[in-house]
């Protein structure tokens, strides 16, 4: 029930589709002569597609979270294993075209190959399954075994987890693969916008990660005064942006993080 709740939630609470919805309805209630509520649901819709796809404020909705972790710094000893989120590649394309199709988040595949070769006895653990609401899809996991055994990672190291479709499930289904032990190191690689979620379910299902953010989007908190040459930019970043902070706190609410934002642990 909480996964159909969170992606149909997730669908209006992106701005382009909640625009889209406001001046539809907008629309429809001009043709039914509902003529003022009509017009200020359109114009509603329009001022919002303004300030989110031109202004800044995309921007500084996504840095708020993609600035909560820093970019991880090797130290210590080796992680034991390292565990990559799904979301980055196109396991229905890949299979349809016989080649690897990766998306806007493809640093996350890239980080798993690179870290698989610096830390050559640990083990590699990818989370995804087929999270698709409107059509059976495929999971993500199974595409991803393989491309690292083409990269030369011995099959021993590869754990995947293949059934999980939330981040949540995402925490709790990799624990239980992966078993960590007391003291261990381990890596969670995912998007850095996507990092404090993760890591407060990760920690909620006891599983204790060292965040290795990727996939930024933008340059720091220079951007946070950068306007968007055209508005699909600025609302692509605000989709994102968007629905994540509501992600936050449905996961709050739920009792799925005990932090509204999580981040770094305290010295």
């Amino acid at each position: 029930m909480f996964f159909y709740a969170s992606k149909i939630l997730g669908f209006f609470t992106q701005p382009s589709n909640f625009i889209a919805t406001l001046c539809v309805i907008g629309l429809a209630l001009v043709l039914l002569n509902r003529h003022r509520v009509g017009t200020w649901l359109v114009s509603l819709g329009v001022l919002l597609l303004l300030v989110l796809g031109y202004s800044p404020l995309s921007n500084v909705l996504l840095l708020t979270l993609t600035e909560r972790f820093p970019q991880w710094q090797d130290g210590g000893s080796a992680p034991a294993g390292i565990v990559v989120l799904g979301g980055a590649i196109d396991a229905d394309a890949t299979a349809a075209r016989n080649s690897l199709e990766i998306n806007a988040a493809g640093e996350r595949v890239m980080a798993m190959l690179e870290l698989a070769r610096r830390y050559p006895q640990a083990k590699i653990a990818f989370t995804g399954g087929a999270s698709s609401l409107i059509e059976e899809s495929l999971s993500e996991a199974p595409v991803a075994g393989d491309v690292l055994r083409r990269f030369g990672v011995a099959p021993e190291r590869i754990v995947l987890e293949t059934g999980s479709r939330t981040t949540e499930e995402n925490a709790t289904f990799t624990a239980r693969l992966v078993n960590p032990k007391p003291g261990e190191r381990w890596l969670l690689v995912t998007s850095a916008w996507h990092m404090p979620r993760s890591i407060g379910v990760f920690r909620k299902a006891g599983f204790d990660v060292e965040a290795y953010p990727v996939d930024w989007r933008t340059r720091g908190w220079i951007d946070a005064s950068e306007t968007f040459d055209t508005a699909s930019a600025g609302l692509a970043r605000a989709d994102i942006a968007l629905h994540e902070w509501v992600g936050l706190v449905i996961y709050r609410l739920a009792g799925r993080t005990s932090e509204l934002l999580p981040g770094p642990k305290k010295p």
